[in-house]
């Protein structure tokens, strides 16, 4: 006779939540303007404190300018009660390959990272090379949670 197992919900640990964050390059970040609230996809590349995201023109990019503060958000799912998500709050930051040093140092390492997953990223022959800026987040709180029916 199989037993029914029902779904049980864990806080994950900070270094459960960086494990995600690190195998995964799709998330959604979120950010407000006055009354408005917006989510959208995004690639990414986690490093340390920092997530690194590529980005091009547009309504995130004048929202950021007024109020720097998102949410970004990543899920890994299996199941309907089978599933991971960590939730990072924190600030963006513009990164100007041309501004001040340390500006263009970020921006150099971001893109050694994302190189890693996209060896073409602001190369010629980059697949999405109208994603022209790039945007690192700050981690400053991070939180995960996870359903399982696993028995523990």
């Amino acid at each position: 006779m199989s037993r029914k197992m029902n779904p049980s919900f864990h806080e994950l640990d900070r270094a459960k939540c960086e494990a995600i964050l690190s195998r995964n390059q799709l998330g959604r970040i979120a950010f407000s303007f006055h009354d408005r609230v917006d989510i959208e996809p995004i690639h990414y590349v986690h490093s340390g404190e920092w997530l690194y995201v590529r980005t091009s023109p547009g309504a995130k990019l004048l929202t950021l300018a007024h109020n720097k503060w998102v949410a970004f958000e990543v899920d890994e799912v299996a199941g309907l009660f089978d599933w991971r998500s960590v939730v990072v709050r924190g600030s963006a930051y513009m990164l100007d390959p041309e501004g001040t040093k340390s500006d263009r140092q970020a921006h150099g390492e971001g893109v050694q990272l994302l190189r890693a997953v996209v060896p073409q990223t602001f190369r010629e022959d980059d697949p999405v090379s109208f994603r022209d800026l790039l945007i690192r987040i700050h981690i400053d709180e991070m939180s995960g949670r996870e359903a399982t029916t696993a028995s523990r």
